[in-house]
């Protein structure tokens, strides 16, 4: 078996799954049907998905068992999040609601054990 191809090779867009088959009941269901968020990664992705699934999502192991950077191994979940069509981290309201705790905290609006709690979640 081939493992899954999700995006269309010539123009990079989201395949259509046509056809189901079980090959043990012979069972074949044929239609127009959606890969879901699958369809949206790349191969490349859709491993990095697995390994971070394998490691509980403990990005600094993942990392070292790519043997990357922990930066480089952040960026590339960025880039899943954002393939998704979420907002990554680093674009996204933690780096906003940080820098606000920390502005409320200069001002002297909340003290240092509540900033601490805030940024802790």
């Amino acid at each position: 078996m081939h493992p899954l191809i999700t995006r269309d090779p010539v123009s990079g867009q989201e395949l259509v799954v046509t056809r189901l088959e079980c090959p043990e009941s012979g069972i074949v269901i044929e239609g127009q049907f959606s890969l879901g968020w699958i369809g949206r990664l790349t191969r490349e992705q859709l491993d990095f998905v697995e390994m971070m699934v394998k490691y509980r999502g403990n990005i600094q192991r993942l990392a070292m068992e790519l043997n990357i950077a922990y930066n480089t191994a952040r960026s590339r979940l960025d880039e899943i999040v954002a393939a998704l069509g979420g907002t990554p981290e680093s674009e996204g309201a933690g780096r906003v609601d940080r820098k606000a705790i920390l502005d409320r905290l200069a001002a002297k609006e909340i003290t240092v054990e509540e900033a601490m709690r805030l940024l802790k979640g």
